[in-house]
């Protein structure tokens, strides 16, 4: 009897995270879903069981709570299951002034973008090093390339993500672990997302991308062993433009893009729910 492998996928029940889940179903590979208890996360299951032939366990668990990723991972292991391809997709954004935002907000923010990551990654990797050739893909972000206003907390997270992921990249390789970092830009993943970018400039509306196509073109760096992936050209061109330009054109660039966001998002009536999105709520990962 063949031993079944499978692709662990963390805040998988909807956004980007869905996304993955059913990219990875069509190319056949089996399924562990971490996400929230609840609907979603029963109705992508059955879905992805009954469209996709494949075998897929969903496991509802609150990442920020403490104990939760060792629990995953001890439920992993009592099913019987192994696992070759780790993706922590499981995360939250958060806009607003430092001053405006309490400390249970940053306090669930660092421990779902940070610590749930970096301790899930730990405990699968003595199983990820069984394999032939395992693979890790990080959900970072453009935000850890340059400081924006209004998202210092965010953007802290997603830098730890970037360096901590190639730190490994070097320190797996030898063990045919391959890490990859994802640094995507806006994505519509939502619909209030959604209406920000279609009323934002050329620029804004340009480098958005659907989720659905970031998560072929992930899957297929993934497996390619590329070391960090920038979907989209215009993104692409923005990140080296900042890295060669002298820091005050850059600060110029920066601000005005978020003065740009921050009126649209002020007159969007959906701004309210947008900016006070629970920090419980883990799909949303760039």
């Amino acid at each position: 009897m063949i031993e079944r492998i499978y692709t662990l996928i963390t805040g998988a029940s909807e956004g980007f995270g869905k996304a993955i889940a059913i990219e990875c179903a069509c190319r056949k590979m089996n399924l562990i879903l971490v996400a929230l208890p609840g609907i979603e996360l029963d109705n992508l299951v059955d879905f992805i069981k009954v469209r996709y032939s494949v075998s897929v366990i969903g496991i509802g668990k609150d990442l920020c709570k403490e104990d939760s990723p060792i629990e995953v991972f001890n439920e992993v292991k009592a099913l019987g299951l192994r696992v070759n391809m780790l993706i922590n997709n499981a995360g939250v954004g958060s806009t607003g002034l430092f001053e405006e935002g309490g400390v249970d907000l940053y306090e669930r923010q660092i421990k779902l973008n940070v610590l749930a990551t970096t301790l899930i990654t730990r405990l699968f990797l003595d199983m990820l090093k069984q394999n032939k050739s395992s693979y890790i893909l990080n959900v970072g972000s453009l935000a850890s390339f340059f400081p924006l206003p209004k998202k210092q907390v965010y953007g802290a997270t997603k830098s730890f993500i970037y360096y901590f992921s190639k730190c490994l990249q070097k320190e797996l390789k030898k063990d045919n672990v391959f890490v990859s970092i994802l640094c995507p830009g806006a994505m519509m993943t939502n619909s209030t997302v959604q209406l920000v970018i279609q009323k934002g400039n050329y620029l804004i509306r340009n480098s958005c991308i659907h989720p659905e196509k970031v998560a072929a073109i992930v899957i297929n760096g993934m497996l390619k062993r590329k070391g960090v992936m920038i979907p989209g050209i215009l993104n692409k061109c923005y990140v080296i433009l900042l890295s060669v330009l002298p820091e005050f054109i850059k600060a110029i660039i920066t601000n005005h893009s978020m003065r740009k966001l921050n009126s649209l998002r002020e007159s969007n009536p959906f701004e309210k729910t947008y900016r006070n999105l629970p920090l419980s709520h883990q799909g949303y990962g760039a």
